[in-house]
């Protein structure tokens, strides 16, 4: 991905102008500490040998169009149907010229995970919102072999851990609402998870608003005129999305990740997580710490806590820079979608660089952030009750 500055479109401003008029607000509940600490980290999902691993098969060359994009794409679409049956799965396609490649025509293909409640997908799709977790799984044509381990193979195998992480949870959540008569009604009961893997994010030879985001810019444009049935509550799939939260340049502590609130109209959802990771390092749950047990030197002293969402206390006024960072969410938020974009500002040293690859993640630093994520889905799903289950081995780090 690149960083270019990206001009507000009206849209965009008049989203940012009715977010001072309308109070969003939706069902959040924060784990308590047992439950942040039943949390399974990815271990061994995110090993760079192991043949049972996550992350593996993502860590090869996979520009759009090519061998290991097709590839990788199989490998989501096995995890699913082997993993997580009950999620469906399904691609939207298109083409497009590239200034790399002339005349020809390359295929892009976005691949579409959701889960939704049992009674919700019997009413049609027109009645559930999603919490949707984005991010891309093609790589740059260049330099030559690019991995692209942060950029975004890391942030794949993520989603992949948190679907398969919270998929019991869920079930048991829905379950236990059915036996209580929960239906389509309460809107609030009608609420799942929505993972996008999506194609063509890098440019193919330079960004611009043309030569990036390949996939993006058709799913977004394709799903606004998507209608659902009439009467439905969501018109269309844009207006299904609570949350589009994209991660992308993650899994390196070089230098230490820093995340800002890029939109005031998000701030809220920023808040969330900040607040989520703040009471994850406070269970000493985060290994990339330089206060876990792992780390501490032999005089034990304990070192200034790192802070990721360094930016929970912003006002209004202060300075907004989702506008400076073009990314997958750009014709998303166009369209009034509400973003929280987990990029770090400044990028990773080893951004667009040959060394972004998986021998440069730094692995506990990769799957804190998975471990982090999972518990913000979770929170946002309303999984308290149904996560500690017998067998399930519970993590605890004490400081």
């Amino acid at each position: 991905m690149a960083r270019h500055p990206m001009p507000l479109s009206f849209t965009h401003l008049v989203t940012i102008l009715l977010s001072f008029l309308v109070t969003l607000s939706t069902t959040y509940t924060p784990l308590s500490p047992s439950a942040l600490r039943s949390l399974p980290r990815p271990g061994p999902s995110f090993s760079l040998t192991d043949p049972s691993s996550l992350l593996k098969p993502i860590l090869i060359p996979r520009v759009s169009g090519s061998e290991g994009n097709s590839q990788v794409r199989s490998y989501f679409a096995s995890f699913f149907a082997s993993t997580l049956p009950k999620w469906t799965v399904t691609y939207q396609n298109s083409t497009s010229t590239t200034p790399a490649t002339g005349s020809r025509q390359i295929p892009f293909v976005n691949l579409i995970a959701k889960r939704a409640p049992p009674w919700a997908t019997e009413e049609g799709e027109g009645e559930t919102s999603y919490l949707t977790l984005v991010a891309h799984y093609d790589s740059k044509l260049t330099p030559t072999d690019f991995i692209g381990a942060t950029d975004s193979a890391a942030p794949c195998a993520m989603l992949l851990h948190i679907a398969q992480t919270l998929d019991t949870a869920l079930t048991k959540k829905w379950e236990a609402m059915a036996a209580s008569g929960a239906d389509s009604s309460d809107l609030d009961s009608n609420r799942g998870i929505q993972v996008l893997l999506l194609d063509g994010e890098e440019a193919f030879r330079s960004w611009t608003a043309t030569d990036s985001i390949y996939g993006a810019r058709s799913l977004a444009a394709e799903w606004e005129v998507t209608p659902h049935p009439a009467m439905s509550t969501y018109k269309n799939p844009l207006d299904s999305i609570e949350l589009f939260v994209l991660l992308d340049l993650l899994g390196t502590n070089e230098p230490e990740p820093k995340i800002p609130s890029y939109y005031v109209t998000t701030h809220w959802a920023y808040q969330k997580m900040a607040d989520t990771e703040a009471r994850m390092r406070a269970e000493g749950l985060f290994h990339s710490s330089p206060n876990h047990p792992s780390k501490r030197d032999d005089k034990g002293e304990r070192k200034q806590e790192p802070v990721w969402f360094f930016e929970p206390d912003k006002s209004d006024t202060n300075r907004w820079m989702g506008g400076l960072i073009g990314d997958d969410h750009m014709p998303f938020i166009e369209r009034g979608v509400e973003i929280l974009h987990v990029i770090p500002t400044p990028f990773p040293s080893v951004w667009h660089r040959p060394e972004d690859d998986g021998a440069h993640l730094d692995m506990d630093t990769t799957e804190d952030w998975a471990v982090l994520v999972a518990a913000f889905t979770a929170e946002w799903m309303e999984l308290e009750e149904y996560l500690a289950a017998p067998g399930v081995k519970k993590i605890r780090d004490e400081l």
